[in-house]
């Protein structure tokens, strides 16, 4: 509009000067021919539509005019007055700003978010205290401001914690177990015990027998107490009321200061991370293989344990597996290598 308005003025500067060289008696018949062109328009039914440089212009020009030569312009004498009290009015009328303070910037407000979601006993003080850390200073008046408009409650309302949260919490300490069975190619039974932390959801130990009887069990219990070595981090160990896991197994894990936990009578959902195991190691590999003997189903699991802890992505771990594992940088992908396992079953992808 700025512009618009000084190019009016500037193409009328021009005309002006070139209209004082003019004879007079020429531009009183361009006057008269002007004022009949405009009492031919005015018989038109459609009102002219004028943009704001063209209001400003008017507005402007009508105070160089007599009154009386007002009413041979394009609009009203009372439409060009408020025009001009427009402009008047826009030119000593200040930036409006809305009162108190300004609002949050959206990066702090997400962060505010973040921090009341992931520490539910946090309270409004506690909040400012951990931004003020990070160099980020805000008033308690603001966390409470934006936590309620996101719904949050304060902190004694946020505390309630879920079976999902309550166990996530707890999984860092507890290890499970329990077994499956794989029928070779001549009908024998093998037996499989295998070890999973809950948190990182990494398969610790894994053995197989054909007769799991009592003493081998309780010896796997302690070979897998061995590898964990001083610096063990479990507390808890779950497994089901299967006799094979018999009161030396116990107590190999309770001198360690593992307390053992047992799943109440045909609850396999109170053991789900190890049955979900067993449903994953079917699916990727023993579904599609045929077993002959122990010690190739030995061979098999030492494979697939290796891939499936550094290599196979996971879902509850963000598609990354257990073991976790450096991503790829994004000019490396054109050229691949592809690593074969167990003949060509399992397919593992690099960069070459």
């Amino acid at each position: 509009m700025l512009w618009a308005f000084v190019y009016l003025i500037g193409r009328n500067l021009f005309a002006l000067v070139w209209l004082l060289a003019r004879p007079r008696r020429s531009k009183e018949f361009e006057i008269l021919l002007l004022r009949h062109e405009l009492a031919v328009l005015r018989r038109q039914s459609a009102r002219p539509r004028l943009t704001r440089a063209d209001r400003a212009l008017f507005a402007a020009l009508s105070r160089a005019v007599p009154r009386t030569a007002w009413t041979n312009l394009a609009v009203k004498p009372d439409t060009a007055l408020r025009w001009h009290r427009q402009l008047v009015a826009r030119r000593w009328t200040y930036p409006h700003r809305k009162a108190g303070r300004p609002p949050l910037e959206r990066s702090r407000r997400e962060l505010i978010l973040r921090l009341a979601r992931e520490n539910p006993h946090w309270g409004y003080k506690w909040i400012v205290g951990e931004l003020k850390g990070l160099g980020i200073s805000v008033s308690a008046t603001s966390v409470r401001k934006v936590l309620l408009a996101a719904g949050l409650q304060p902190a004694p309302g946020r505390m309630h914690s879920s079976w999902r949260g309550f166990l996530q919490a707890q999984a860092a300490s507890v290890l499970a177990c329990d077994f499956l069975t794989v029928e070779t190619a001549f009908l024998q039974r093998i037996y499989v015990l295998f070890f999973i932390s809950l948190a990182t959801r990494r398969i610790e130990y894994v053995a197989c027998s054909s007769n799991p009887d009592g003493r081998w069990v309780a010896q796997q219990a302690r070979n897998l107490v061995m590898q964990f070595g001083d610096g063990q981090p479990f507390r808890f160990l779950i497994h089901d009321r299967d006799a094979k896991f018999s009161h030396a197994f116990d107590e190999v894990f309770r001198s360690e200061g593992i307390k053992v936990i047992r799943t109440p009578v045909q609850a396999p959902n109170a053991n789900a991370y190890a049955e979900r195991w067993v449903r994953t190691l079917r699916t990727d590999c023993l579904d599609r293989i045929l077993i002959v003997g122990r010690h190739q189903l030995e061979h098999v699991l030492r494979i697939y344990r290796c891939h499936y802890n550094e290599h196979r992505p996971h879902r509850a771990l963000g598609l990354v597996p257990p073991n976790g594992r450096e991503p790829t940088r994004p000019n490396a992908t054109d050229h691949l290598r592809r690593r074969d396992l167990l003949g060509g079953l399992i397919h593992e992808y690099e960069a070459a």
